[in-house]
């Protein structure tokens, strides 16, 4: 009994060694089909002997690029550029439409600043001489819109009182052109200028509805035009009243990361308006002066109107001295002749020369000057948008924004640039010192913001 539970024993020994070699044989077998079944890694040489799978159901995927990458790098240089052209061309066109849709309001306001940086300096000196600032703001608005109200009435009136005459000189100076054209070396004939007139008066005829639909349409021009003073009277008077709590109120419409650089840039735009408003006033009355005493002298009727017309006329840059000077030249041939009309245009020529080069440098300056293309277009972009109101408001307009411009652009670099390294402190017999004193500290420190100071250490 002894020798069975030993042959047991042995027999279960050889079973579990058999079942553990099948265990391993089985995970060995496993493990291969693993193998064979995933991918094979390019770091891995696959056995020549091992079967590999079918290829007839595989999809080689090719790699694409980057869309963005397979683009051109100029042409995503123009995309970008472009679509942020197209933003602000379309922040303009809406702009525009509105200033459309408000023209009287915008012109009203903005021949409300002119003045008001015309006057403002009358009010100052008032202030200074222990005028009240409601007193010295209504005599200043007053007695400058009186001054304009009596241009406009004198011009008015001198007109009605020479038109009489001014109609039998036409009419005579029209009589001697016709002769000089049959006597001059263009053979025209008395029919051919007997057609021309002809032609002429039907056109008045035909456009009788028209000319009748414009004289109505006057009436509507004459009430945009009283709306229109009466707004610029009212801006004027409160601008120069509270002109300087109006800026501060509109600072606060200003985003905050904005608003120092625009408050500096603020003063400097009214001193470029001011300055070109009062230089553009006395060249204008020099330039109404000259010519006027010239087209007196010259025998020219209506020349005092002639005078003020060419004063209002240098308002408007380039355009404004050749309308004007033209408009004397006619009323010199015309009515005196071809030697008095060329006399005036000389005389025109001579004074508009003085004022370009040596007047507008001297008195404009430096600070208002633009380049004679750039008043070009923008007379008449100004004239395009706004007619004679937006000619006139066009070159101020550009000589501000040129200024702001300038401005803002020099700020930025000096915000953007780090601030110099502090001075070496000058050390006493102690070891100790200060820094050596800086000849405008004093005034620095009165604008210069203080470091933020590092909490104390306990």
């Amino acid at each position: 009994m002894s020798r069975v539970p030993r042959w047991l024993g042995r027999v279960g020994a050889g079973l579990s060694e058999m079942g553990e070699r099948l265990d391993e044989r089985r995970a060995e077998v496993e493990r291969e089909e693993a193998e064979a079944d995933a991918p094979p890694s390019p770091s891995q040489d696959v056995p020549e002997d091992r079967p590999q799978p079918l290829a007839e159901h595989v999809t080689v995927v090719p790699q694409r690029p980057d869309p963005a990458q397979a683009v051109p790098w100029g042409v995503r240089v123009a995309a970008e550029a472009g679509w942020r052209l197209l933003v602000l061309a379309g922040t303009v066109w809406v702009l525009m439409r509105v200033i459309s849709a408000v023209q009287l309001v915008v012109l009203a306001f903005t021949v409300a600043l002119l003045i008001t940086a015309l006057l403002q300096p009358t009010v100052a000196r008032l202030k200074r001489y222990g005028v009240p600032r409601g007193l010295a703001t209504a005599l200043t608005a007053i007695f400058g819109f009186v001054v304009l109200g009596l241009l406009g009435w004198f011009v008015t009136w001198q007109v009605m009182e020479n038109i009489d005459d001014l109609s039998d000189q036409i009419q005579n100076g029209i009589d001697d052109l016709r002769d000089w054209l049959l006597k001059s070396p263009f053979h025209v004939t008395e029919k051919q200028i007997n057609q021309i007139s002809k032609n002429l008066a039907d056109a008045v005829g035909a456009n009788t509805d028209q000319i009748t639909s414009a004289g109505l349409e006057g009436v509507q021009v004459v009430v945009e035009a009283l709306t229109g003073i009466l707004l610029t009277f009212f801006s004027t008077l409160f601008l120069l009243y509270d002109g300087r709590r109006i800026w501060e109120w509109t600072l606060k419409l200003v985003p905050a990361a904005a608003r120092p650089g625009v408050a500096g840039a603020g003063p400097r735009a009214w001193r470029t308006l001011t300055a070109y408003v009062r230089g553009t006033v006395i060249v204008a009355l020099i330039d109404a002066i000259f010519i006027g005493l010239g087209i007196y002298f010259l025998d020219v009727p209506m020349a005092v109107p002639l005078a003020v017309f060419i004063f209002l006329f240098a308002f408007i840059p380039l355009v404004g001295a050749v309308v004007s000077g033209a408009l004397a030249v006619v009323v010199a041939l015309v009515t005196q002749g071809v030697f008095t009309a060329v006399m005036t245009l000389a005389v025109v020529l001579a004074v508009q020369q003085i004022e370009g080069h040596i007047l507008q440098p001297f008195i404009l300056g430096r600070a208002v000057r633009v380049h004679p293309l750039a008043v070009v277009l923008s007379v008449a972009a100004g004239g395009m948008v706004a007619g004679i109101g937006g000619a006139v408001v066009a070159v101020p307009l550009v000589a501000v924004t040129n200024t702001v411009v300038g401005y803002l652009r020099a700020y930025a670099h000096e915000t953007a640039t780090p601030a110099p390294p502090a001075p070496a402190v000058a050390r006493n017999a102690e070891g100790l010192g200060a820094a050596p004193p800086d000849p405008g500290e004093g005034e620095a420190a009165a604008t210069r913001p203080e470091p933020p100071q590092p909490p104390a250490s306990h």
